[in-house]
């Protein structure tokens, strides 16, 4: 596909995902980047990421961004549309270059770990309201945003703004916070963050942003009290699971969107909460442990979690099968060493999400698991 404008209405895709992607520098063995001698070259963005992981999982999938007339947007129009991603909506910036992004090797919030952005003034922290195609953008089951947009100018901002207002007929609007305080120039990211989640339909948000970003210590039911607005909100837990909290949805099946005004990021929510076990469930609520997967490299399993998650909204399954969908594409990309991996197919992915409990906590994912479709559930494990 190529980035050509389009005089005719575009299609209705089952998502869209609006934000900058880079060109990453993945190291060739571990080490600081003074030591490394070489890079593989990758792609990475939250938004990206989740448009190809939703594209190569069945669904049909839009891209929206900028990027520069250079060789790196053409090879992040070209990766990413590899993966059936449509990209017409991507438009070139002459002036302004890609952004692009090297680190080191594992995990990233161990000691020693780098990353070095260049990506101040890139083509995509350009975008506005004004020249983003916003029919494309708003053609959509679900539109996909995180906070990093957000944070990369005031265009960007005021776009984000526009997009989660809440407005008949706008498509449902999944927000992942996405923290990164090292990209706010100014120290009010926390409650912008705030803002746009609450008039959010979908959120996700770790349990650790949450306390870094507002100061929230009482588990996901102090977040939950903090963002009552979503109509869906899931509160990623690390290796121990999930939590979706969810209201009873309105006419057409569809929660209301959020109504939240701006309210000033708070430390009120410290309240303590008993833990429901994982695996739990009530009213509005599920609780579900992840599967143990051996490790390669974090990068990415936020943005595969999020996609698994929205793949099975849109598939209409319970709520326990979209925790466990979003799991199975956090393990995918949990044991590869970039941003995305080949994701389970469907009917495989079905099958380990419908097994009862005692098998979906025998479950061990190593590398390659992906492609153990011979295996039964319970068998595929690290060798």
């Amino acid at each position: 596909m190529t980035a050509t404008a389009s005089c005719t209405a575009p299609d209705v895709v089952d998502v869209v995902a609006l934000g900058e992607s880079m060109v990453t520098f993945l190291p060739s063995r571990p080490g600081r980047l003074a030591d490394v001698p070489s890079f593989d070259r990758g792609i990475g963005g939250a938004e990206s990421n989740v448009a190809c992981v939703m594209a190569a999982a069945g669904h049909t999938a839009r891209w929206v961004s900028r990027v520069g007339e250079d060789g790196f947007g053409d090879h992040l129009v070209e990766a990413i549309g590899a993966y059936g991603v449509d990209v017409s909506s991507v438009r070139r910036d002459p002036s302004r270059p890609t952004g692009v992004y090297f680190r080191t090797a594992g995990d990233r919030a161990g000691d020693g770990h780098e990353v070095a952005y260049y990506r101040a003034g890139s083509a995509a922290s350009a975008m506005a309201v004004g020249n983003v195609e916003m029919g494309a953008v708003r053609a959509a089951r679900v539109l996909h945003l995180s906070g990093i947009t957000a944070a990369l100018s005031e265009d960007c901002l005021a776009l984000m703004r526009e997009l989660t207002a809440p407005a008949a007929g706008r498509p449902l609007v999944s927000f992942d916070v996405n923290h990164r305080q090292g990209l706010w120039r100014e120290t009010g990211g926390p409650r912008i963050l705030l803002e746009l989640a609450r008039d959010a339909d979908i959120v996700f948000v770790g349990e650790d942003e949450a306390e870094e970003a507002w100061g929230v210590t009482g588990g996901p039911e102090a977040i939950r009290e903090l963002l009552p607005e979503p109509g869906t909100l899931v509160v990623k837990q690390g290796a121990e699971g999930a939590t979706v909290f969810e209201r009873t949805p309105g006419p057409g099946g569809r929660p209301a969107a959020g109504r939240g005004g701006p309210v000033a990021p708070t430390r009120r929510s410290r309240i303590c909460h008993s833990p429901a076990p994982l695996g739990s469930a009530r009213p509005g609520r599920v609780v579900e442990r992840a599967p143990h997967v051996s490790v390669v490299a974090p990068v990415g399993a936020g943005d595969a979690f999020a996609a698994g998650f929205l793949s099975g909204t849109l598939r209409g399954l319970p709520l326990r099968d979209r925790l466990r969908h979003g799991h199975l594409m956090a393990a995918a990309a949990l044991t590869v060493p970039g941003d995305l991996a080949t994701p389970p197919s469907r009917d495989h992915a079905d099958r380990l999400a419908a097994l009862d409990d005692d098998a979906w906590g025998r479950l061990r994912l190593g590398p390659g698991w992906t492609h153990a479709v011979d295996r039964a559930p319970e068998e595929v494990r690290t060798p």
